[in-house]
């Protein structure tokens, strides 16, 4: 008897854990609102835009072969493992007179995945810096109004991030250059917001069939 009960434990106890930890992120994981009301990029680039998409949105830069890898980067550990959700996709900013150095990054980074969802918006150095001001971080452009951070952007222009992060307190942004982080960090944040909104969808469809 003792051993049958050993052997239930020890087969249902893991079921259980698993059980707890996968709905405590689907009903309690909020990811935390940092910013709300970013400006929408399309006020600067009308080719793209924020509302209503999940987006990483990064800012490369007038040196975009610098930030290569860091492009590189985020590619792997993020774009190949979240770009086939409907709603999501990438923004780098760039600021104008760089299109050609973008068409080569496009190019690399096609050798690796498809690109389809990375999108390029460009703008004058004004209209990047107070773009980027809308945000209200901690971090700032370096002289080259480019950043290794990325930031997630949800459907409703709110920056999300952490409130209470191990290493920061408040995080806004993930970096690039930090294969780690965008490993420990960025993949479950991005976990989290795509889980928000499968989430409230499948509420909203259920309660159009009642």
């Amino acid at each position: 008897m003792k051993k049958k009960i050993v052997l239930a434990t020890l087969f249902i106890l893991p079921v259980v854990v698993y059980l707890f930890f996968a709905s405590g992120v689907n009903n309690f994981g909020r990811l935390p609102i940092l910013t709300e009301k970013v400006a929408d990029i399309s006020e600067m680039d009308s080719s793209v835009q924020l509302q209503n998409k999940i987006t990483v949105l990064g800012f490369l830069g007038n040196n975009v072969e610098r930030m290569q890898g860091n492009a590189f980067n985020l590619n792997q550990k993020i774009y190949k493992r979240f770009g086939e959700f409907n709603d999501f996709q990438m923004i780098m900013v760039v600021p104008k007179g760089n299109k050609g150095q973008v068409e080569e990054l496009k190019t690399e980074l096609g050798k690796l995945s498809d690109v389809d969802k990375w999108r390029f918006a460009f703008g004058s150095e004004k209209e990047i810096k107070a773009f980027f001001q809308s945000l209200r971080t901690n971090v700032d452009l370096d002289e080259n109004l480019a950043t290794p951070n990325v930031f997630i952007i949800d459907k409703d222009l709110a920056l999300r991030g952490r409130t209470d992060d191990e290493d920061e307190g408040i995080k806004y942004g993930f970096d690039t250059s930090s294969v780690a982080e965008l490993n420990n960090k960025m993949v479950d944040d991005v976990k989290i917001i795509l889980a928000e909104y499968r989430l409230a969808l499948k509420k909203n469809n259920a309660d159009r069939s009642k």
